[in-house]
């Protein structure tokens, strides 16, 4: 059996489970029966045998390797996927590349139906690496070369967490030059080594509460988090409402007019760059000190395109 086989069904049992819980053993089977007729026509490596012993051992090897976690209810004679696991924001990012690895799988030969974003590989060849390092503690070793310097220099870290932000992978780490916790963009990495030299996992340091208040990679730097809140036309404010700007965003308001929020972050320059991004969408209506900001930089760009910044011809 191809390992394709094996991606495609346990796909099918986590995508089951997610739209209708506590389905039986029989609506299951009948439901990968009716889609393997469909992948078989795309993809003709697939085949989707299926018994009571297979779903045992994909529900074993879904925890093992996704740690997606799929129980039994003899109550309502049903699988359902834990209610953690559900609610985790990991599961839906699972799901998603679940989705789109099986639709681009399945997508050979519809080139002209597929576009994919031209753009340079993001350093995620060293996930697993890194993500080995973290959990083991162990010291690594990087060549590092920054956006504004063409100097490449040699890095020697203690790895934190991973963060990722606008389709780039960051490592959150302490650096030895300075002792101070840094991100570092994993596409500007390379020459990655893992040494034996272990160390000691700060207590007070969380990746969930240094970026808690911080819309970006940028940290705030013991900055206070403030009440922001933002006026958008109707038809931005329909965007914003499905593809929120961040997690404490709430809606104040939502009529013809405008649509009204509030969110609770730092004012950190990745921020001010989101919100400029949406031209004369926006309006920042608190508070006063972002206004400005938002209103020189609108004027800066305005002067760019006056008379005396223009290119004379020769």
């Amino acid at each position: 059996m191809s390992k394709q086989t094996y991606i495609y069904r346990f796909s099918l049992i986590i995508k089951k489970l997610k739209t209708k819980p506590y389905s039986s053993y029989e609506e299951l089977e009948g439901y990968i029966s009716s889609q393997s007729e469909y992948l078989q026509m795309q993809d003709d490596r697939v085949n989707m045998s299926f018994s009571k012993r297979t779903l045992q051992r994909d529900i074993k090897e879904i925890r093992n390797i996704f740690g997606i976690n799929i129980e039994y209810s003899k109550s309502k004679k049903g699988y359902f996927i834990g209610q953690s696991e559900a609610e985790n924001t990991s599961f839906e990012r699972v799901m998603e590349a679940f989705d789109i690895f099986n639709s681009l799988n399945l997508a050979q030969g519809l080139q002209p139906f597929v576009h994919l974003e031209k753009r340079r590989p993001q350093g995620t060849e060293n996930l697993y690496a890194l993500l080995h390092a973290i959990k083991n503690r162990l010291q690594i070793k990087f060549t590092y070369q920054k956006f504004w310097e063409e100097k490449l220099s040699q890095r020697l870290v203690e790895p934190y967490a991973l963060k990722e932000f606008k389709n780039r992978w960051y490592i959150m780490a302490k650096d030895s030059k300075d002792n101070n916790i840094k991100s570092f963009a994993l596409d500007r990495l390379t020459n990655l080594e893992i040494t034996n030299q272990t160390y000691q996992y700060p207590n007070n340091y969380s990746i969930e509460q240094t970026y808690r208040y911080c819309f970006g990679i940028i940290s705030p730097n013991d900055e206070d988090p403030q009440d922001i809140i933002l006026s958008f036309d109707p038809f931005q404010g329909k965007y914003i409402k499905t593809l929120p700007l961040h997690g404490t965003q709430q809606v104040l308001v939502d009529n013809d007019e405008e649509t009204r929020i509030k969110l609770k972050l730092c004012l950190t320059h990745d921020l001010l760059m989101e919100l400029l991004s949406f031209g004369d969408n926006m309006k920042v209506i608190e508070p006063q000190s972002l206004a400005d900001q938002i209103k020189q930089a609108h004027k800066k760009a305005y002067r760019q395109y006056q008379p005396s910044h223009s290119y004379k011809h020769k």
